[in-house]
């Protein structure tokens, strides 16, 4: 997402580790400005504020697992990607 939107920056807003699944939770929010090229259409000059979630489940020191969870049609729509 940065090449098309250059400005893009994440706020982290909450971390939780649980020791006994081996999982972190990681809550963001992600801003920037379609200004780049990149995307499906030429840059639109929209922004998009969207929140996200990761889950992470480790092994050892690594991350076995990871899923990110965020609402892609409404932060695509804010861009005016569709």
């Amino acid at each position: 997402m940065f090449t098309p939107m250059p400005n893009g920056h994440y706020e982290i807003r909450s971390f939780g580790i649980d020791p006994v699944r081996n999982s972190a939770i990681i809550y963001g929010i992600f801003r920037g400005t379609n200004t780049g090229v990149g995307g499906p259409v030429a840059p639109t000059g929209k922004s998009l504020e969207a929140d996200y979630v990761y889950v992470m489940k480790f092994e050892g020191d690594k991350i076995r697992h990871m899923t990110k969870i965020w609402n892609d049609g409404h932060s695509l729509r804010q861009i005016g990607w569709f």
